[in-house]
């Protein structure tokens, strides 16, 4: 007889992917021991740089039920954003894929909530909270132990089937479900990511120093760009995709059917001359509902200038 803890467990993952998520893995709400060492002295080498909320919560990083209360399950789920059109490139600045369009935040824990809503209909009311990464949860770490796939040299999450261009997200709740295990690593001696990274980031395999990141640099970082970034951001304006773009798994990355990830046609038009007359009323119309709202107009012409800056030093 199959029970509860079965049902239940099929029902979710047959209803992530009638709702659109890639890949549905569950692992048990418990402490992430193997995890703890390795943040600890990721945060000791200062690896995030200006990332001060990274110092924050190291215990609720790690178990899941210090979160949320009376938590038994973590439901890891991951949402492709392969853009069909990629943003062309010449005589342009660039920008991550997963910015081309609207703030994945909103729109994937719009898609959770409606799952989860639909769900209590069929098993009845349990405690539970969604998560986009908008809190302190280790993502990958949940993502590899409930066998969505493995954690590359370039510290994303890839799976065979379709590389690691996708978001993850995890609705943490108090049901009890049947664990999922991690699977193999696939990297090999595929060293792609950690030569092609402009910055030198991938200090080892798995390790990534954050503050020598063109993401951290373009995002993150509130102050100007240190010296160090001169002649190496690539004409990156907004994030990075370089470690990802080289992964030899992303060849099976195929287009995402989410209409509100489509690239904002502003965007499609830009050219470099174009971005350097940017304007606060322009930025607030192009980027009203996407992720580049992170860096503020302040940040992004930061970026702009200073990508200037370098090419008339070359």
């Amino acid at each position: 007889m199959t029970s509860n803890a079965e049902k239940y467990t099929q029902l979710i993952k047959s209803k992530a992917k009638s709702f659109g998520f890639q890949n549905c893995g569950i692992s048990k709400a418990d402490f992430l021991e193997e995890e703890a060492k390795p943040l600890e002295n990721w945060l000791k080498n200062n690896f995030h740089g200006e990332m001060k909320y990274m110092e924050n919560h190291f215990d609720k990083r790690l178990d899941p039920r210090l979160l949320v209360e009376g938590s038994k399950s973590v439901i890891s789920l991951s949402y492709n954003y392969f853009p069909e059109e990629k943003i062309s490139t010449l005589e342009n600045f660039k920008i991550s894929k997963y910015a081309y369009a609207e703030d994945y935040h909103e729109v994937i824990k719009d898609i959770m909530r409606s799952m989860v809503a639909e769900l209590q209909e069929e098993i009845g009311e349990f405690g539970f909270r969604v998560f986009v990464d908008s809190a302190p949860v280790l993502e990958r770490s949940w993502a590899r132990k409930s066998g969505i796939g493995w954690v590359g040299k370039n510290a994303n999450l890839i799976t065979r089937q379709s590389g690691s261009f996708y978001f993850l997200a995890e609705i943490i709740c108090d049901l009890e479900l049947v664990a999922d295990y991690p699977v193999t690593d696939h990297c090999g001696t595929c060293r792609k990511c950690i030569d092609a990274c402009p910055t030198n980031a991938i200090v080892s395999e798995k390790l990534i120093d954050g503050s020598k990141c063109i993401s951290y640099a373009t995002i993150e970082l509130k102050d100007s760009i240190p010296d160090y970034f001169q002649d190496k951001m690539d004409d990156w304006m907004f994030g990075c995709d370089v470690c990802q773009d080289v992964c030899p798994w992303n060849r099976f990355s195929s287009p995402h059917k989410q209409t509100k990830f489509k690239p904002n046609e502003s965007l499609k038009n830009f050219k470099k001359g174009e971005w350097k007359e940017l304007t606060q009323e322009l930025f607030s119309e192009i980027f009203r509902k996407s992720p580049v709202k992170r860096a503020k107009f302040a940040g992004l012409k930061r970026n702009i200038e200073f990508l200037e800056k370098s090419s008339q030093n070359k």
